[in-house]
């Protein structure tokens, strides 16, 4: 279940409504699927197959059309990220860096977990929203962000795209900022 610290006052909020509830006030939708629909060979497994990310996609295929229908999703995928990823520290480098999109940043964890760092308005600043198997976000667009992975260093997600050339982040300086 996800978490949320708040980088400026060390606050840990917890609960799924409670997580919900602060992610909203800032636009950012978060929602939780079931896990125990994914197959017990893909749990925690980070070295998939296009048949395993295909397994994946179908194990979650009424949720993901559900989220596509209601907020204008036309493409999705699986990215998996492990240190058995090729070049994972240059790609961490251009995820780890503030930026924006011109669409929603939308994951679904199914595997491991990652972070996302979020910026609030200005009384709550900067905070991180962990996430674990389960959690779905979706970051506003223009809303400056950006993901890396936590110590477990693996995960699995779907994304899902309005465009249909995925991935495409405008860096955001600011130096309110710091790692």
């Amino acid at each position: 279940m996800a978490q949320i610290r708040v980088r400026n006052t060390g606050e840990l909020i917890t609960g799924e409504e409670n997580v919900r509830s602060f992610l909203n006030s800032f636009e950012v939708l978060y929602e939780h699927w079931d896990t125990s629909k994914l197959p017990a060979h893909l749990v925690e497994n980070f070295s998939l197959s296009d048949e395993n990310k295909q397994e994946i996609l179908d194990a979650y295929e009424a949720e993901i059309k559900d989220l596509a229908a209601r907020r204008g999703y036309r493409t999705w995928d699986i990215v998996v990220l492990s240190d058995a990823t090729p070049n994972i520290e240059e790609l961490l480098k251009k995820f780890e860096n503030v930026h924006t999109h011109t669409e929603d940043e939308v994951r679904a964890i199914t595997a491991g977990e990652g972070i996302f760092v979020i910026k609030g308005n200005d009384e709550v600043g900067y905070f991180d929203v962990i996430l674990s198997p389960g959690d779905v976000i979706s970051v506003p667009e223009g809303n400056p962000h950006f993901f890396t992975l936590t110590d477990v260093r693996k995960v699995v997600a779907v994304r899902l795209f309005i465009e249909t050339e995925g991935w495409v982040a405008h860096p955001f300086a600011d130096p309110a900022f710091s790692k």
